[in-house]
């Protein structure tokens, strides 16, 4: 599914945000990158969508090659990708509805299947009852979840997710972790960038470490392995 072969990111500044990182993660699994801030996970994020691209080494998901991508290419590249971000990135003047909605709309799906699609997607994430408030209406938990419906409603192979409850309180954190969860049970592939040391060790999911830029620690069934 994913293939990161001998990959660096060296910004303009000199920072090395990655260094010869080798990874494989496969169809359906649930992986979980800790390690401490500015150790390189959101770089590792944002290559997987191609909102950055290595200045060595390759990376593959699902044998396309993101770095040699044509930028025409990328947009086709991100249907089968869901993003989630910690600060949500909704845009405040469409409602609920008109959010999710439009990952559909920008790709040309008629208008009878984004209805349908963008309903039974709410419904999913328990938003059905939201779908004509505005983003500044809801709690954090409800943009959060907002989010996810976005980042789904393609049903996606790939779901990326950066601190996706870093400003969430613990019950509703736990919330969102149910929902990805399920998204996974579902065959979905979930990556998720996390300091959220409770979730990652009661989860037991894959945990792969990155410190200094590079894989520290890649466990099956991992823990958080950092004091928070």
């Amino acid at each position: 599914m994913i293939q990161l072969t001998n990959v660096s990111k060296i910004y303009p500044n000199g920072a090395r945000a990655l260094v010869d990182v080798n990874l494989k993660i496969g169809k359906g699994d649930f992986v979980f990158l800790v390690g401490p801030s500015g150790a390189g996970k959101s770089t590792l994020i944002r290559l997987l969508y191609r909102e950055e691209s290595p200045t060595r080494g390759q990376v593959q998901i699902n044998s396309k090659n993101l770095v040699r991508m044509k930028e025409r290419e990328v947009p086709y590249l991100r249907r089968n990708i869901g993003v989630i971000f910690q600060d949500f990135k909704l845009l405040p003047n469409k409602t609920v509805f008109e959010n999710v909605a439009f990952a559909l709309e920008v790709i040309g799906v008629v208008k009878r299947e984004v209805r349908s699609r963008t309903r039974a997607t709410l419904e999913l994430v328990g938003l059905a009852s939201k779908e004509t408030s505005y983003p500044h209406e809801l709690s954090g938990g409800e943009q959060q979840r907002v989010c996810v419906a976005r980042a789904i409603i393609n049903n996606p192979a790939l779901l990326v997710a950066d601190e996706p409850t870093g400003n969430l309180d613990p019950d509703t954190a736990w919330d969102i972790m149910d929902l990805l969860y399920n998204i996974n049970k579902r065959g979905t592939t979930i990556v998720m960038a996390t300091h959220a040391k409770s979730i990652v060790n009661k989860m037991q999911k894959r945990v792969i470490a990155i410190e200094n830029g590079k894989v520290a620690r890649d466990e099956e069934k991992g823990g958080y392995g950092y004091d928070t």
